[in-house]
């Protein structure tokens, strides 16, 4: 039997990989914003706004223990030296992070030397630097980071969060 050198007859293996590409790139581009489209994350969770701490209470790659959006929250406010995505104040290097791994719930420790949030049970780890990316590990998403607002007197706030945060099945706080 004579094959056809053309294609023309692509067989469904072919075919099947082709519409397996084709979708994934549809499917990335439904997701994947534009640059000149970037802005506010889509993402966005919206929880009351709440008083965590004043600028004077943070000092340089020091993590400073918060809880938001409530007490069952634990997070941490950082102030990395430089500014970062995300970061507020006065040299935009402000933010903040819930310590709760978004893999299985594990509490997260602060590593100063690479300002990074690591997971002690299956070991993600995340890039403070670079708005709680993912570097290493089991998450199957970037670590939720707080929206932060610094007023004239130099409260911070936060006005929410960028992720669900681990084991909530939705933004709503119960009352």
């Amino acid at each position: 039997m004579k094959r056809c050198d053309r294609k023309v007859d692509i067989g469904r293996r072919w075919f099947l990989s082709g519409a397996g590409v084709a979708a994934a790139g549809a499917a990335a581009a439904t997701v994947i914003p534009n640059r000149a489209e970037a802005g506010p994350q889509l993402a966005r969770l919206s929880y009351p706004s709440n008083r965590l701490a004043s600028v004077g209470d943070l000092k340089p790659n020091e993590p400073l223990q918060v809880a938001y959006p409530d007490a069952d929250a634990p997070g941490v406010l950082l102030k990395l030296g430089s500014k970062v995505p995300g970061g507020v104040g006065p040299g935009g290097d402000i933010v903040g992070f819930t310590t709760i791994c978004p893999h299985k719930g594990f509490p997260l420790g602060y590593n100063s030397s690479d300002k990074t949030l690591n997971c002690s049970g299956h070991y993600s780890r995340f890039d403070c630097e670079n708005g709680g990316q993912e570097i290493w590990g089991h998450a199957t998403q970037n670590l939720p980071q707080y929206y932060l607002r610094v007023d004239a007197k130099g409260d911070i706030y936060a006005e929410g969060v960028d992720e669900l945060i681990y084991g909530r099945l939705s933004n709503v706080l119960e009352g």
